[in-house]
């Protein structure tokens, strides 16, 4: 317990590095797997349906889990819990390197894959919530939002970094390779954990001295449970449906763009590589924005407003082009630039979201918070890539393009009105202050 006390203020960006190499670990595996789709389909022996199903699986895995991962983050700290699943998932990977993936006559059968993606879905669920309350301790109230943007940033750059590399490692090496490439991910952040993801000296020295005591140690802003937290809530709530815009234009722009531009895949894949770049970089902004000017919930409901207005674009130019039945190349430059602009609003508020929403729920209840804000977010990529093709099928790409934007338009008044940041920022000044005296 001693030695927390020499780790000085510089230490918070290791445990920073902790929580992206701990979320980019898990986010290659969500990212890179759905990359193999072909792969898994021909190596598998299984049919598109049946793929669909399967992968399904670890984004199901996900929701499941999530909350009660978080609920056991706050019994338990961040570091046992991201212990425990960063662990885990790794023994998980390794077991399907070594009894799940095809090895020359051995087949495994869809039910086989589908278990073992629900395990893995299932415990790499613990590193959101584990790594955010983590990030949370560590960093100061002006800090949090670019702390936590840039972790977020972890998971379209761990998923970037998936999609790039598992698919040529699962042709030339076969999935065993690939299971194990991400089972040693997951255990070199395991290290990573074990040597720099301690609790913050401050809060060390609070509980030996209560200990020392012989008092009992007090539980932090434990009077209300997020989960009884209608504000709490509203947030989830918001999170949850902004998120569809973004799952929209990334689970289906590259078949929009073919289908109604024509565009090559060139076109295709630097417009989505456009949407990842500005993506990665608005949500630091964003953070570093919202530090100085400690106002989250306006660039929460500006991010909502802008998907709106963009979608709403979209939708026009959409059913102008199926009217007149126009695709030169001008036009889908348009389209293309509409989308890529749409998709940077519709996921650059994702760690100011975060940051509000672990603020909203207090010190002692973050992971739990966090997970419910997770599992909003893992609802939403669970649902929409369902629900967006029956309403291509039913009523074409304007009407999708439209219900995208009404999705944002939800989440508006579900991040609050403006008059109650001076409220939030009123009691996250007083936890600061606490938090300043305690470590002095």
């Amino acid at each position: 317990m001693g030695r927390s006390t020499t780790r000085g203020a510089a230490h918070r960006w290791k445990v920073l590095a902790v929580g992206v190499a701990a979320n980019a670990s898990f986010a290659a595996a969500l990212g890179g797997i759905p990359a193999t789709g072909v792969l898994i389909r021909a190596d598998y022996h299984i049919g598109t349906g049946e793929l669909g199903v399967v992968l399904g699986m670890l984004g199901l895995g996900i929701v499941l889990s999530e909350l009660p991962w978080g609920l056991l983050t706050d019994r338990w700290g961040d570091r046992r819990v991201l212990l425990t699943g960063l662990t885990t998932t790794a023994l998980a990977l390794v077991a399907m390197a070594r009894w799940g993936a095809p090895a020359g006559a051995h087949t495994p059968g869809a039910t086989m894959l589908a278990v073992g993606l629900l395990a893995l879905g299932l415990l790499g669920g613990s590193v959101n919530g584990s790594s955010g309350r983590a990030v949370m301790a560590w960093f100061a109230t002006h800090e949090r939002g670019l702390a936590m943007s840039i972790r977020q940033t972890a998971v379209p750059a761990g998923g970037g970094l998936g999609a790039l590399v598992l698919p040529a490692l699962a042709e030339h090496a076969g999935f065993a390779a690939v299971y194990g490439a991400l089972a040693f991910m997951c255990a070199v952040s395991t290290v990573l954990t074990i040597v720099w993801l301690h609790e913050p000296a401050h809060m060390q020295d609070a509980a030996n001295a209560q200990l020392a005591s012989h008092e009992p140690v007090a539980p932090v802003q434990r009077s209300v449970s997020p989960l009884r937290s209608v504000t709490v809530w509203r947030m989830v709530t918001g999170i949850g449906v902004l998120c569809i815009p973004q799952v929209a234009v990334l689970s289906f722009a590259s078949i929009f763009l073919h289908d109604v531009g024509h565009a090559g895949t060139a076109a295709v894949s630097a417009t989505l590589a456009a949407v990842q770049g500005g993506a990665a970089f608005m949500r630091v902004y964003g953070g570093r924005w919202t530090d100085r000017h400690g106002d989250r919930r306006t660039w929460l409901r500006g991010s909502a407003a802008l998907t709106v207005a963009l979608f709403v674009v979209l939708a026009a130019l959409t059913a102008f082009a199926s009217h007149t039945h126009r695709a030169n190349g001008v036009f889908v430059m348009l389209l293309a630039a509409v989308i890529v602009l749409g998709g940077i609003a519709a996921s650059a508020w994702h760690g100011v979201a975060f940051t509000e929403l672990a603020t909203l729920a207090g010190n002692g209840r973050v992971g739990t918070a966090l997970a419910m804000g997770n599992t909003g977010a893992f609802l939403a990529f669970f649902v929409a890539p369902s629900a967006i093709p029956l309403l291509l099928s039913s009523f074409g790409w304007p009407v999708v393009w439209a219900a995208a934007a009404l999705c944002a338009a939800l989440a508006w008044p579900a991040f609050g009105a403006p008059r109650e940041r001076g409220v939030a920022r009123r009691s996250g000044d007083s936890r600061q202050r606490a938090h300043e005296g305690a470590a002095a």
